[in-house]
């Protein structure tokens, strides 16, 4: 008969006992098997012994013992001594000290170091219990360990995957702005050429007019299509980091009213490829956030390089974020934004308040040792283009596209 409800009847419980005492050995066992435990023991009497048994069950997943017995006073060897063997190799394992002379300072320090229970030879009733109780709970410790890994491997899984939709999404954006550019674009200038010849060589007043509003048309068509470009893959980034964060300011104050004050510690950074994209979009969600959810109106947009660490922050007055705002379900602005810095090693940390919002984006450039972090540059930009459009121009805010040469 096997009691032990953890094991479900596989094998017996598998106990090593390390005991120099055969008749304390013999009369451990009457009692364990008495209580209907079906055994499976093995005696040692020496640390070599022991230590060979041991051995056996490095590095396995399912260890060749069930329970560990040990007196505490051996030739040469002591219990404790046996236990820090023991938890060196595994720390699950239950351990428990059966002796004939054992003081309260030494069980206080046995339970203290990773021993499941300590008992007296001269009062083993409580034996059987303490092994089966001891069995079930490394049982359970085990199926812990193995959830804990295994939730840990889905959730590194997992941000592999919104990493990687990350990095897809700006390749299809990258391709959607080039598409934009070289066949919309393309066309509507074209078509533009063609207008304003119709234009120079029609003496009708009734063409002119119509062919002066149709050109009127193809430019705000061409100023629409630099704006979608602009906002797929931002150009203004072949100007650095810190150019386009000050253009991306600007652009904000002017079209939504509210004060955005762009600070930056260094005019110019070297930066890996994949960060300023980074960078770029983060202050982006955060200026969108800032505009429809906090009624601020004053944004400050700080931009740092200290300590081989590029920090940008962005900071409002506006009402701040309720807790409940960040758990909805269908918050994925924020959520995106965590991903999106994980491709490139960083991570966002987020605070708001009745004094407003505060979203700051923190990226390593260099490893401990100071050196720049390998693989930081292999992510987010097309490899073919580095990070850019070719061809495409940024237009200043406030101007428009110019006449084609020669019209």
């Amino acid at each position: 008969m096997n009691r032990r409800p953890d094991r479900q009847g596989v094998h017996p419980v598998r106990l090593l006992h390390l005991e120099d005492s055969e008749p304390d050995h013999m009369l451990a066992m009457a009692h364990l098997r008495r209580s209907g435990l079906d055994l499976e023991a093995h005696r040692v009497d020496t640390r070599e012994q022991f230590e060979a048994a041991l051995a056996t069950s490095a590095g396995t997943s399912c260890p060749p013992w069930d329970v560990v017995l040990s007196d505490y006073h051996l030739p040469g060897y002591t219990g404790l001594m046996a236990l820090e063997r023991l938890r060196a190799i595994d720390a699950v394992l239950p351990f428990i000290l059966v002796s004939g002379q054992i003081g309260e300072d030494t069980a206080v320090e046995a339970m203290r170091n990773g021993a499941s229970d300590y008992l007296l030879k001269s009062n083993l009733n409580r034996l059987a219990p303490a092994v089966e109780q001891a069995i079930r709970t490394a049982g359970m410790q085990r199926s812990r360990v193995a959830s804990d890994a295994e939730l840990q491997a889905s959730r590194r899984r997992l941000s592999e995957l919104a990493q990687h939709l990350q990095t897809s999404v700006e390749a299809e954006r990258h391709a959607i702005a080039r598409e934009i550019h070289d066949d919309v674009g393309g066309s509507l200038t074209a078509l533009k050429f063609d207008l304003d010849w119709i234009r120079r060589h029609s003496p009708e007043p009734g063409v002119q007019q119509r062919v002066l509003s149709a050109l009127e048309s193809v430019t705000h068509a061409l100023e629409a299509s630099q704006r979608i470009m602009q906002n797929l893959r931002p150009a203004i980034l072949e100007q650095g980091l810190v150019a386009a964060l000050q253009w991306m300011a600007q652009r904000f104050e002017r079209r939504t009213g509210v004060i955005c004050e762009f600070r930056t510690s260094h005019e110019k950074m070297q930066l890996p490829r994949g960060v300023p994209l980074v960078a770029y979009r983060t202050a982006q969600e955060a200026l969108t956030n800032a505009s429809k959810h906090a009624r601020a109106d004053r944004v400050t947009i700080d931009l740092s390089l200290s300590a081989g660490v590029l920090s940008l922050e962005v900071s409002d007055n506006g009402v701040g974020l309720a807790a409940e705002d960040l758990a909805k379900a269908q918050s994925f602005g924020l959520r995106g934004l965590h991903e999106r810095a994980g491709t490139v090693g960083g991570w966002i940390d987020l605070s708001s308040g009745a004094a407003g919002t505060s979203l700051i984006l923190s990226v390593p450039l260099t490893d401990e040792d100071g050196g720049a972090r390998p693989g930081l540059a292999d992510t987010i930009d097309d490899p073919d283009s580095a990070g850019t459009l070719s061809g495409l121009e940024w237009v200043p805010p406030g101007t428009r596209p110019s006449e084609p040469a020669g019209l």
